[in-house]
């Protein structure tokens, strides 16, 4: 098995983890998502004062592989899931399960009794996989198109 390290995400990871948030969005995403939906949710990139502020203020664990950064996940204000992808060609490897541990280790850390999330369409199974329960559907209008997602919250043990 490849050897994967895990660590805390710093500032100039910032191109990485752009690069690798288009990919994740527009290859492992493209079945449940138009190519509209898809091309406004990969615009976020342009938003570099809330990539900035994620790398600064948040919780940020980084996947790597040798020098390649093949996931992230990132925890704001203690309880919220904020970002969370991983490479297309390192999915169902086990990624994603290590950094969501890592984010909920860090929010039980952190007292927290809950994580809540806002969670794509795509990402929706896994995250009921991990305990999450969906708490409603939202509809989130970017650039004048529409994006279904999903308010999900999971209780936390201690």
């Amino acid at each position: 098995m490849k050897q994967i390290t895990y660590r805390k995400g710093q500032l100039s990871d910032l191109t990485a983890l752009q690069e690798l948030f288009v990919d994740a969005i527009t290859s492992v995403c493209k079945e449940d998502y138009n190519d509209d939906q898809i091309r406004v949710w990969a615009s976020g990139i342009e938003n570099i004062d809330r990539w900035r502020d994620m790398l600064t203020n948040q919780f940020v664990i980084v996947a790597q592989l040798k020098n390649k950064i093949v996931g992230y996940a990132s925890l704001d204000n203690g309880n919220y899931l904020d970002m969370f992808y991983v490479h297309k060609d390192y999915q169902r490897q086990g990624i994603v399960h290590k950094l969501y541990t890592g984010i909920e280790k860090e929010a039980v850390r952190n007292g927290e009794v809950t994580l809540t999330s806002d969670v794509s369409i795509t990402a929706k199974p896994f995250f009921e996989s991990l305990g999450f329960r969906t708490i409603k559907k939202q509809t989130v209008e970017r650039q004048g198109i529409e994006l279904t997602n999903f308010k999900m919250m999971k209780e936390l043990t201690r």
